[in-house]
């Protein structure tokens, strides 16, 4: 498990207790940012505890904050400003083994709407798209180690096996069930991609579909 993943787990987690789930509701449904006490009387228990908890999901990136007065008013006397507490922008997605379903579509959709302003073929600006994306991986792949952990980040679950290196985990299972022959064909030039742009000579990407595991293999020349 990556970093990230490391950090969404421990942030999904937060979730288990019950009363951070029901803040985490609770300030989510609100149409403005929400203040310690509003947080409290909105769940039924006390400020102290609310601003616990509420600073906990903060810390795990469940939240955002920001200070402003409430009242209205500035200047001396005007008090502090209170600390308000809204949803965080940015997603947080756990999926056991690794998936990497955002990616699909990312390429997918850039595929489609290149094409349909350039006239190339869908399954061309596509093979080019994830060579490039491929590609962009390498760049943290100066050695074998290096080439095994920008593998891992992706959710492939690498291992070196006599002079290959297997790929234990597809991070694009469920599309590939549905869609095999596309999904497949854009894993094959992301990896492609990658052993072209690796600095370790003759690494290549080859379809070997298998079961539970991912349908390319990377084997190394000789």
């Amino acid at each position: 498990m990556t970093r990230h993943e490391d950090d969404a787990v421990t942030a999904v987690a937060a979730l288990g207790d019950p009363v951070r789930r029901r803040l985490y509701r609770f300030v989510g449904t609100q149409d403005h940012p929400v203040s310690r006490d509003e947080a409290a009387a909105g769940v039924g228990i006390s400020r102290s505890a609310a601003a616990f908890h509420l600073d906990r999901l903060v810390g795990d990136g469940l939240l955002e904050t920001e200070f402003r007065r409430l009242t209205g008013r500035q200047g001396p006397g005007a008090g502090r400003p209170a600390k308000l507490y809204r949803r965080a922008a940015e997603e947080i997605t756990v999926s056991l083994p690794s998936r990497r379903y955002e990616l699909a579509a990312g390429l997918l959709a850039a595929a489609v709407s290149e094409a349909a302003a350039s006239g190339e073929p869908v399954g061309a600006v596509l093979d080019r798209l994830a060579r490039a994306h491929g590609a962009a991986l390498a760049e943290a792949a100066p050695d074998t180690d290096g080439l095994l952990d920008a593998l891992a980040a992706e959710g492939y679950e690498p291992r070196l096996d006599d002079h290959e290196v297997v790929l234990g985990n597809c991070p694009f299972h469920v599309l590939v069930t549905d869609h095999p022959e596309l999904v497949c064909r854009m894993n094959l030039a992301v990896l492609e991609g990658f052993t072209a742009a690796v600095p370790l000579a003759g690494l290549r990407a080859r379809l070997q579909p298998a079961d539970r595991a991912c349908c390319v293999r990377l084997a190394f020349d000789g």
